[in-house]
């Protein structure tokens, strides 16, 4: 249930109310826009009518939410939520859009190899640094990733680039390693692991959850649900392709999402077009495609050599080739008012 207040209702007679419905046994979901307050009832409402609540001179209007994810939904949170990692900015506040673009390699394999790639990408204009710690992998003999050295070498190149760093958290008892890291990822194959969500929920850290390979936008939406509910409103939600019929990439990017979430959310969306295809040759196109359908944000994966990668060498660009995609996503921006 959602009670709207009405403009200019005083501080102190927002606090007494929601003092009042928290005695009734309701977690309050407070949301102040530049005008109207909203408040949004969590609980059994069953029971509630909502006559009852405009006998309080403070209150507007009374809506029931039908919606399973409320709190991820516009009705309880009208306005964008914007995250900020370091000097990153993901989410469209009112008069500025940026594009925010992540990028770094697929896994971190050397500290020669993870700052070069930092250096690299922040010279080409990349917000935020990602790297691979630990990799889920399909086969348990690839390359798994280096642990809790790769976290180690992953904070040398935030320290040496001054990025903010991006990476995948895969269990929950990897959790106080990830002190220092600005972003926790939880990939697609744990987007369901409701445990998990709950941990980085009480985290209090931005966490980007990456949609899961056959999952629905709702089921997304729902784990998302999990974070916000566990106490953490700073969640980020990724797009990386998701498993089809046909097999020609390695997995088919859903770009009509962009638009629908944004209706239906109030959350930063970041696309993930190297997942998606699978191929480099196709990242710039699929990456100026997410941009023109809206986007807050891209995740590209770069090394500075490809052919050597120990994880997914063949979707990664070089760091020339990266140079020249944000050459052509300025002129993007430029055209659609956005900051890169």
């Amino acid at each position: 249930m959602i009670v709207v207040l009405k403009p200019k209702t005083r501080p102190d007679a927002i606090e007494t109310f929601v003092s009042q419905l928290e005695a009734k046994g309701f977690k309050i979901h407070l949301s102040r826009g530049e005008e109207t307050t909203i408040l949004g009832l969590i609980g059994d409402t069953s029971r509630l009518r909502e006559e009852s609540f405009l006998t309080n001179d403070a209150v507007e209007r009374v809506m029931r939410v039908t919606s399973p994810y409320k709190l991820a939904g516009r009705a309880f949170h009208p306005d964008n939520t914007v995250i900020r990692a370091g000097n990153a900015v993901l989410g469209k506040e009112q008069g500025n859009a940026p594009l925010t673009v992540i990028a770094g390699p697929c896994s971190v394999e050397s500290e020669e190899q993870i700052i070069a790639v930092a250096l690299a990408v922040k010279a080409a204009g990349a917000k935020i640094l990602r790297g691979g710690a630990w990799k889920p992998r399909t086969s348990p003999y690839s390359f798994q990733g280096l642990g809790s050295e790769g976290i180690t070498l992953l904070l040398a190149a935030k320290k040496a680039s001054g990025l903010p760093v991006i990476t995948e958290l895969l269990s929950i008892n990897q959790i106080d390693l990830f002190a220092d890291i600005d972003i926790i990822q939880i990939g697609a194959r744990n987007m369901q692991n409701y445990d998990l969500l709950k941990e980085v929920g009480l985290s209090g850290k931005p966490v980007l959850l990456k949609r899961g390979l056959s999952s629905t936008v709702k089921e997304l939406l729902m784990s998302v649900e999990y974070i916000l509910a566990a106490g953490n409103p700073r969640v980020i939600l990724c797009e990386r392709g998701i498993r089809t019929f046909d097999p020609y990439t390695r997995n088919t990017l859903d770009l009509s999402v962009i638009p629908w979430l944004q209706k239906e959310t109030h959350l930063p969306i970041v696309v993930d077009p190297s997942h998606a295809c699978g191929m480099s040759w196709m990242v710039p196109p699929l990456t100026k495609a997410a941009v023109a359908a809206g986007a807050d944000g891209i995740m590209v994966e770069v090394h500075n050599n490809p052919a050597a990668a120990l994880c997914d060498g063949e979707q990664s660009l070089t760091p020339a080739a990266f140079a020249e995609l944000m050459r052509q996503l300025a002129g993007y921006a430029k055209l659609e008012g956005r900051t890169l």
